[in-house]
């Protein structure tokens, strides 16, 4: 509230510059006497103009105690310093846990008071669809602790502060009128959503994302489990979410997550100078929510590297890989914001997820578990690939059998010519899986060679390897031989082919007969 004249108070929910109370709690220097008494004078009138005269016990000790409020100017010396700069002070009688200004007799005549100020301005508001009171300026969304990475502490949704951004004469937020309630309700959420301990928001790059359901349940704490949210530190909860995801791939609803109809929501922010940009809304139910996680981790199931790799990666860890020096800070919010979507509503995968996978894998020549994951993820929803999890030796795909023949002239260098300091993969993987034509004949050449060093040593082993290479190339068309180029897809079935083949060597190793 801000002072306008004797007896009249303009609202506002921002404090920008000058004396502005709020009403019943607020700073120290506002609640308490003697340390800004203008401040305090203006707390002093407005809860006595609004509350007036009360039989409610409560509120009467509250009027009692800004009548006297000159004997209690001392008690900020005693506070704490942060408490008396930056934290706001609110009143409650003693035994009780609800505070005088959630009484109802405190907000019912507080909705009075503000139906009853002059100069309002009244128009039909875009969120309730009723006739009401619109505000000029919204409260901020606070940026504690970086909810958001911006230098602004405190952002906004809606907000006009210059002549370019208005029209028909309509200043500040009365181009986009939202009632005094509506703004009230949705930014108070907002900052409770985005506060540092919520359990509720996930922060991937730039955009943070929070969520909610309409009723109790753990179905908030799941999604912000699989989605790489904040890990509780309470180790049976852990479990049992981690238990829960587990029952989703398989196709099981847990019943502790409650009705399959609870609406579920989802919300992206970004910011964007000192206001924030809606990246995505998403509103979906409980049931679907699960269903659609669950079949886009099944998309993702493939034999994992090594057994610390994560089992069910979340979507931070999957576009991390996709990010330039895998810093979460270069992940494209508008990649995030397409991939997110198609997880909650099980859509499609953006096609720029495997151009940026396969243009990482091109920069820097690595093909790991989370990479291979994704590319899988995206051939079997969005090519309608058949993909086991493991190597496939009757996949007949160009693509994949390409794969799978580089991972074993790999394999014969690295026996023939151990800590070798140029690699096939370092020389020739870019070119094969985008010219194959050109690149096989000479890798296959030197694979001889190679071949001829292993069978001195380990003649079995080199017999089996020799086999695995004629396996392939003869299942390819001897007519059209190896071909010219290859797809985006056919890439992406190459590089399938070459980590699959390259971890069952691995896996299989103790297995193998070297001699």
């Amino acid at each position: 509230m801000s002072k306008m004249g004797k007896g009249e108070f303009a609202l506002t929910y921002k404090r920008t510059s000058g004396i502005a109370a709020y009403f019943m709690t607020d700073k120290s220097d506002y609640v308490i006497a003697g340390q800004k008494p203008a401040s305090h004078e203006e707390f002093k009138n407005l809860a006595k103009m609004v509350l007036g005269t009360t039989d409610d016990v409560g509120l009467n000790s509250f009027l009692l105690f800004l009548q006297h409020s000159t004997v209690f100017s001392d008690l900020a010396k005693s506070m704490d310093e942060d408490i008396v700069k930056r934290r706001k002070i609110a009143f409650r009688l003693q035994g009780e846990a609800a505070f005088l200004h959630e009484r109802q007799e405190a907000i019912e005549k507080w909705k009075l008071f503000l139906a009853n100020m002059p100069g309002k301005s009244e128009g039909r508001c875009l969120i309730t669809n009723r006739q009401a009171p619109i505000l000029p300026v919204h409260p901020s969304i606070r940026n504690k602790k970086k909810a958001f990475i911006s230098d602004k502490g405190e952002l906004s949704i809606v907000s006009f502060n210059f002549d370019a951004v208005e029209s028909f004469g309509k200043g500040q937020s009365y181009n986009a009128p939202i009632s005094e309630q509506a703004a009230f309700a949705y930014t108070t959420a907002l900052n409770h959503l985005l506060a540092p301990d919520s359990p509720r928001k996930v922060q991937m790059g730039d955009t943070t994302m929070v969520f909610w359901t309409d009723s109790p349940g753990e179905a908030d704490k799941l999604f912000s489990f699989s989605m790489g949210g904040k890990q509780t530190e309470d180790e049976s909860l852990g479990r049992r979410l981690g238990s829960y995801l587990s029952d989703i791939v398989r196709g099981r609803y847990p019943e502790a997550l409650g009705r399959v109809d609870t609406p579920f929501y989802v919300l992206g922010l970004s910011p964007n100078a000192a206001r924030l940009s809606v990246r995505f809304w998403l509103v979906s139910t409980v049931g679907d929510m699960v269903e659609n996680l669950g079949a886009h981790f099944r998309a993702l199931a493939i034999q994992r590297r090594f057994d610390g790799d994560p089992e069910h990666p979340s979507p931070w860890q999957l576009l991390k890989e996709l990010a330039p020096q895998r810093d979460s800070k270069n992940i494209s919010p508008l990649l995030y914001g397409q991939m997110m979507r198609s997880i909650i509503q099980n859509l499609p995968y953006p096609q720029t997820l495997l151009s940026s996978a396969l243009g990482r894998i091109r920069a820097d020549k690595e093909i790991n578990y989370l990479r291979a994951a994704l590319i899988k993820a995206f051939l079997v929803r969005n090519r309608k690939q058949e993909m086991h999890m493991t190597l496939d030796t009757t996949n007949t795909d160009i693509g994949y059998r390409l794969g799978r023949l580089f991972a074993i002239v790999e394999r014969i260098q690295e026996e023939a010519v151990p800590g070798a300091n140029a690699t096939v993969r370092d020389r020739f993987f870019s070119s094969a899986t985008a010219t194959p034509g050109h690149t096989f004949p000479i890798i296959l050449k030197n694979a001889q060679h190679g071949l001829a060093k292993i069978r001195k040593d380990k003649p079995g082993w080199a017999v089996t390897l020799e086999k695995q290479i004629q396996d392939i190339v003869g299942g390819i068309d001897a007519a059209t031989g190896f071909p010219a180029s290859l797809s985006s897809e056919k890439q992406g079935m190459f590089i399938l082919g070459y980590y699959q083949q390259r971890q069952d060597f691995f896996t299989k190793k103790e297995n193998k007969t070297e001699g």
